[in-house]
């Protein structure tokens, strides 16, 4: 049985622990999604705050299954080592993208698309879509 082609995902944050947060709560709100390949970069290889390219490429390479890789920052320097890895060429895959959305709105949107089996587009769409969520 051959493995679906979805569109992977990588939450890239200051802190792993946010990440992580984040990650399970996309997950959960997208009905457990448990298909949708995410994977997550926070903070340094040291556990500390900050961002670290290593983790990136290999979270980016640990969720690609041919459909594309939406790479969503929080903010600051995770933006700049995205941009910077994508630049270089390499070091993501060649489907990979950079997504400029919300973090937490960004991510339940993408992963909840993803799960319908929408394609790179359609869920950096979604995910986009969250600027206008409105509270009140």
């Amino acid at each position: 049985m051959s493995e679906e082609k979805l569109v992977g995902i990588v939450l890239v944050s200051h802190s792993a622990q946010v990440a992580a947060s984040v990650a399970a709560l996309a997950k959960g709100l997208a009905g457990g999604a448990t298909a949708v390949p995410v994977a997550v970069a926070g903070g340094t290889e040291g556990g500390g705050l900050g961002t670290s390219a290593e983790l990136i490429s290999a979270a980016a390479a640990s969720v690609d299954r041919g459909a594309g890789v939406a790479v969503l920052p929080d903010l600051g320097s995770a933006v700049l080592t995205v941009k910077a890895l994508l630049a270089e060429g390499d070091e993501l895959p060649d489907d990979a993208r950079l997504l400029d959305a919300p973090f937490l709105e960004g991510a339940v949107a993408a992963v909840v698309t993803a799960a319908t089996g929408a394609d790179l587009d359609a869920v950096e769409a979604a995910a986009v879509q969250a600027y206008t969520y409105r509270k009140v």
